[in-house]
């Protein structure tokens, strides 16, 4: 082409704007590799809690196999793996009241320990018996909703509401007895289960619980807390102690745990959850989880 030619501009233009053109494409190809890169590393953190969790689990299962007969006192356990570490509470769910079982004078006690007065009380302890048992009103057909789910692949277990003759699956299920409020269910939170029996463990029992029995005066309970911190196998001596909860009683082995779970990595990420499993003599697996609940923000331990 000749100087001048108006050609070469235009040709100069087009080798421009493709120069552009790639540098744009190797940016956006750029910016989408460490997108991606960034969700693999998430991804892999995720997984890698989820594991440490798992093993926390298996920990804790381990620890109450090895208990035998003696008693679940509060116990933690830490595990340390190459990716991390895991931390575990264990609890027993027999020293706790059973709100689908306990006959309906220690749920009133239960409920006037959290501030119920004694009528209101025995009111929503006596619908709470009549709504496990065959023949009470119907229930309003409402399910509450669960993060629960199972690990691996165990089937998963939600909280719904109760059908006539069975006991409660899930503590918030309380809210739709009618007079209950919400403080209360929150109240007795930590004191109540819904995988215990019709008695309470008097060597796991929270000291809310024993303090919640019928019959128990403030002092009973603090002398039976005392007594069981220096002497935890006379048992005939601690019940004595307590003598009007004696039939509200029955030591028994851990079969039912509740579990936290608290899992770091060493990059920091935190992964943390809540979980019951139970352990069963001559089952064909080391224990089953009844309840799994991951915990969005993990600050249990």
């Amino acid at each position: 082409m000749k100087r001048g030619d108006p050609r070469s501009g235009v040709i100069l233009v087009t080798v421009l704007w493709s120069i552009a053109l790639l540098s744009a494409l190797a940016m956006a190809a750029s910016v989408t590799f460490r997108g991606f890169a960034g969700v693999m590393a998430v991804e892999r953190d995720r997984v890698q809690g989820a594991a440490l969790l798992s093993a926390g689990l298996e920990t804790a299962a381990g620890i109450i196999n090895t208990l035998g007969d003696a008693p679940l006192l509060d116990s933690e356990a830490n595990v340390s793996l190459a990716t991390g570490s895991v931390r575990s509470r264990l609890t027993d769910e027999g020293g706790r009241i059973d709100v689908g079982k306990a006959p309906a004078e220690v749920i009133a006690a239960l409920l006037r320990s959290v501030g119920a007065s004694q009528a209101a009380a025995s009111d929503v302890a006596q619908r709470i018996v009549e709504r496990r048992n065959p023949g009470s009103m119907p229930r309003p057909n409402v399910a509450l909703g669960s993060t629960n789910s199972w690990t691996g692949t165990q089937q998963m277990r939600q909280p719904s509401t109760p059908e006539m003759g069975l006991p409660f699956s899930d503590l918030r299920q309380l809210q739709l007895v009618p007079g209950m409020r919400p403080e209360w269910v929150a109240g007795i939170a930590p004191l109540a289960t819904v995988f215990g029996s019709e008695t309470v463990n008097p060597l796991t029992a929270p000291p809310g619980v024993i303090a919640a029995l019928p019959g128990v005066a403030k002092g009973q309970a603090d002398a039976f807390i005392r007594a069981r911190r220096s002497s935890s196998a006379d048992v005939e001596r601690l019940v004595r102690l307590i003598e009007p909860a004696r039939k509200y009683l029955a030591v028994k082995p851990v079969r039912v745990a509740s579990v936290e779970l608290m899992a770091e990595l060493a990059n920091g990420y935190a992964a943390a959850a809540r979980s019951v499993i139970v352990v069963l003599p001559q089952d064909s697996l080391p224990y089953r989880v009844l309840v799994w609940t991951p915990v969005p923000s993990p600050r249990l331990l």
